[in-house]
């Protein structure tokens, strides 16, 4: 087992298989010393565990949920690059982090949603994991999930 997973084990994590692509691409992709990941998607066992819009109210799923989901959109973003790699213990840096919540036209707090993986991949990769991000909210996901999120990783052989 690879350091990375060891530390993902204490936290009470374990990466999950990589996540069936939905349409015409693939999950990740080797480049140089970078590997770039389609937009990950919260998927526990192949499904959606909530669907709809991220807010405050009624019919919305909430924001501390979505926080959730984008911890799981971090693990499925390590299981992806973890696919084309063989090891995680290969990632030398978390680059960039892309978060896409589908929001309730009122909701403003995208970056605490985001915060789901970032937050996550810290405790995961110490310093390896400070990277830079964008949190954007968007009206729509694929399959009406609440987040979605693309990773940038730096790697060694």
């Amino acid at each position: 087992m690879s350091v990375i997973e060891e530390r993902l084990s204490e936290l009470g994590f374990e990466i999950p298989e990589v996540a069936a692509a939905v349409a015409a691409y693939v999950p990740a992709i080797r480049d140089g010393n970078y590997v770039l990941t389609a937009g990950q998607l919260p998927f526990v066992d192949g499904k959606l565990p909530v669907t709809g819009k991220v807010g405050e109210g009624e019919g919305l799923v909430s924001p501390e949920k979505a926080e959730e989901l984008a911890r799981l959109c971090a693990l499925n973003g390590l299981a992806a690059a973890r696919g084309v790699l063989g090891s995680l213990d290969k990632i030398t840096q978390v680059v960039k982090v892309t978060a896409f919540v589908a929001s309730d036209p009122s909701f403003t707090g995208q970056p605490a949603v985001a915060n789901g993986a970032s937050v996550f991949l810290g405790r995961v990769f110490g310093d390896t994991g400070i990277h830079v991000r964008s949190a954007v909210g968007v009206s729509v996901l694929p399959l009406d999930a609440p987040v979605e999120i693309e990773f940038v990783f730096k790697v060694a052989d």
